[in-house]
């Protein structure tokens, strides 16, 4: 009798159910809990090299889905190609058609498909439309603020446009989270390039400063020197988060070409760091001065 393989070509790189492979004489039970492989969920297998994303959970779940059950939320914006919405923490989350009963097991959250919605395929599963995964983001928020940083992810990653997601709030009928959804989308602008930025634009807001303007390009006579993560372009004020960076000797130079450029075009910038987020108040505080500073600078001139 031959000896079946301890990693059969045909599942390699692959999430399988091992009821099914065992069946098709694949692999033998004892096989499937070897080091090859790594069990995601009861009946559900993955080779083991294929590393451990939301991604690869969102194929576990769904080989188990029941028959109309789809993904929404993080799980949906991962399918529709947003990257970095969801990480192996988040819990799957699935819509089962009203009334049907699933025991969806742990890390998995399950919803009831509203009614009059309709799922769309995206790839090989079920999952809701555009529009509805980033309302169902905005509704089921913990906060306003994460709201609002999850619709900016979504607009500038290309999966939806801010405003067929304003019309879809604004014909939401009262339900749980539709008021958070409604105002989350009127303080998104969908141009933030990352979390931190719409956190700073934010916060801005919070403690009442002039709402600033995201993603502006500034020019010189050599040409475009750069996007500034948020401006006051009247004043030249550049604001520039900067997040964990580890760059090469080629980007480091370029990066201070870049800063060199724009005082040189007589902007200022302040770099915004994790760490001035632990003082709200302190980092608006320091915005507002700069902004009187400038602004009496430009009444003497």
């Amino acid at each position: 009798m031959p000896v079946i393989p301890a990693r059969p070509p045909h599942l390699v790189g692959r999430v399988f159910r091992g009821s099914t492979v065992v069946a098709q004489g694949l692999l033998t039970k004892k096989q499937l809990r070897s080091a090859p492989w790594r069990r995601l969920r009861q009946d559900v297998y993955a080779d083991a090299a294929i590393p451990v994303t939301h991604r690869l959970l969102i194929s576990a779940v769904g080989l188990t889905l029941p028959d109309g059950a789809g993904f929404t939320g993080r799980s949906a914006a991962t399918l529709w190609g947003v990257r970095d919405v969801a990480a192996t923490g988040n819990p799957v989350e699935v819509l089962v058609p009203a009334g049907v009963r699933w025991n969806a097991g742990p890390g998995v959250r399950v919803r009831a498909i509203p009614t009059g919605r309709e799922l769309v395929r995206c790839g090989r599963w079920l999952c809701a439309s555009r529009v509805d995964t980033a309302v169902d983001l905005a509704r089921w928020a913990v906060t306003e603020e994460e709201a609002v940083v999850l619709l900016d992810l979504l607009c500038h990653a290309g999966m939806v446009r801010l405003d067929d997601v304003r019309a879809a709030v604004a014909a939401l009928a009262p339900c749980r989270g539709s008021a958070q959804a409604r105002r989350a989308a009127e303080l998104a602008d969908g141009l933030a390039e990352s979390p931190q930025e719409t956190r700073l634009r934010l916060l801005l807001a919070r403690f009442g400063l002039a709402a600033p303007v995201a993603q502006y390009r500034v020019f010189d006579d050599e040409g475009l020197i750069g996007r500034l993560d948020l401006a006051y372009p009247d004043l030249k004020i550049a604001i520039e988060y900067d997040g964990l960076w580890h760059g090469e000797r080629q980007a480091f130079i370029g990066d201070r070409r870049r800063l060199n450029r724009l005082v040189a075009a007589g902007w200022v910038v302040l770099h915004v760091t994790v760490e001035d987020f632990r003082n709200p108040a302190r980092l608006a505080a320091r915005v507002q001065a700069m902004r009187v500073q400038r602004l009496a600078r430009a009444n003497t001139r």
